[in-house]
């Protein structure tokens, strides 16, 4: 309820730890707008009053009629302005998504989102690559809700997460009656997204039979559910994401080469995090945040040691691996302020590779002073005190390394 967007919910009374008008009421505290339609054996005058005082849209007593639930279903999407709801909802997704809410302060990024809003009003098929952890489902979702299509499907395929027996049924859909135990149609995850945006992710490890039917669609914007004698006409914009290196799962048979010339049209590659340091300090502040509101807990800042420590790290998780970091730290902390024994327990910083020793000391010396500035926004006195300088020295090493404190007033 928390990560998607529900249209309705049917609730049984008699659940094993909690009653349905109760989970209701749990439910609404998260999308208040929600119908919710109990159903009972236990049905009542008394009860079902109850169930309509407390938010419920309708009460229905087993057994029950099942046209008679099809139409309160129906009669609740049109009471309750479902699809105005929804749209509404969707503009709360997209600013969540907007490419504002992406940290970006890295050269490397800045680029990355560039690139990406000049082609996020196209049609073209991307693919976003990148190490696990990096963010492409992230970047996948900001181009869909810049583009055109932000009104339609967003429907995301984690194509390694489900079985090859099944993947095709998930991914174009079946007839009823087209294998065993297929007792009606399903429609697929393309015709889900007819009009909108298919974010296939880890497709580099689909399999061989399903690019097949995959560049189909490519090529003539069409596919054969199972079972179906005529083909589905579909309208969607493909974003593909992988971890893998498909130049080289061509060579090695794994991936289609004419697959992979359809789907690395215009590729746009995150870098890993160790090579875009410049962003972890925001990234801690996005996440610091969040996780205040979740856990309700003001927790304000990290310590100067910490974040050195942070700093320090190789990131091999890459961005999941460093809010999975600070969430750890924030549940542990007991007051305001995340101190380095809370950041990657067990574990030291990863070693830079050896450099003279004055150019080591130099580089640590000016990305320390960095740091500070960026902790305190600029301010000397309190930068020089987490030092433990006095003013004039501070300023010193400022001039030294041609550093100018204004600059981080407004990071």
């Amino acid at each position: 309820m928390k990560k998607r967007i529900f249209d309705l919910s049917i609730i049984d009374q008699q659940l094993p730890n909690i009653d349905g008008i109760s989970l209701m009421e749990n439910l609404h505290k998260i999308n208040p707008e929600m119908p919710v339609i109990i159903l009972t054996a236990y049905g009542s005058i008394e009860s079902a009053v109850e169930a309509m005082k407390r938010g419920a849209f309708n009460y229905l007593t087993k057994p029950f009629d099942p046209r008679e639930l099809l139409f309160q279903v129906e009669n609740a999407r049109k009471s309750h302005g479902l699809l105005l709801e929804i749209k509404r909802l969707k503009g709360l997704l997209k600013e969540r998504y907007d490419f504002k809410n992406i940290v970006a302060k890295s050269e490397k990024m800045k680029e990355v989102l560039e690139k990406v809003l000049l082609v996020a009003k196209t049609n073209s098929t991307i693919a976003v690559l990148g190490e696990s952890g990096t963010g492409k489902e992230l970047v996948a979702k900001a181009i869909h809700f810049a583009s055109e299509r932000k009104d339609k499907p967003f429907v995301i395929v984690h194509s390694a997460a489900i079985p090859e027996t099944l993947l095709e049924s998930e991914l174009f859909g079946h007839e009823k009656g087209a294998f065993t135990g297929a007792i009606q149609s399903s429609k697929g995850f393309f015709a889900q997204a007819h009009e909108g945006t298919i974010f296939l992710d880890e497709i580099g490890d689909m399999p061989i039979s399903i690019q097949a039917k995959l560049l189909r669609v490519l090529q003539e914007k069409q596919f054969y559910p199972i079972g179906a004698e005529k083909p589905v006409e579909v309208d969607v914009r493909i974003i593909v994401a992988t971890n893998r290196d498909l130049e080289a799962e061509v060579k090695e048979g794994r991936f289609r080469e004419d697959l992979f010339y359809r789907v690395i049209v215009i590729p746009i590659t995150i870098p890993p995090l160790r090579e875009r340091r410049d962003d972890i300090l925001g990234l801690v502040e996005f996440f610091l945040k969040e996780f205040s509101h979740q856990m309700k807990k003001e927790v304000k800042s990290i310590t100067p040691e910490a974040m050195h420590k942070l700093m320090l790290h190789n990131w091999p998780g890459n961005v999941r691996e460093l809010k999975n970091t600070i969430e750890y730290a924030m549940t542990m902390t007991p007051g305001e302020v995340i101190t380095e024994d809370l950041i990657l327990r067990g574990q030291s910083a990863s070693q830079e590779p050896l450099i003279p020793l004055k150019e080591a000391k130099d580089a640590f010396e000016k990305n320390y002073v960095v740091r500070l500035l960026e902790l305190t926004k600029g301010n000397v006195s309190k930068a020089a005190t987490f030092a433990g300088k006095y003013r004039a020295d501070f300023y010193n090493l400022l001039k030294k390394y041609n550093i100018k404190p204004g600059n981080f007033k407004k990071i």
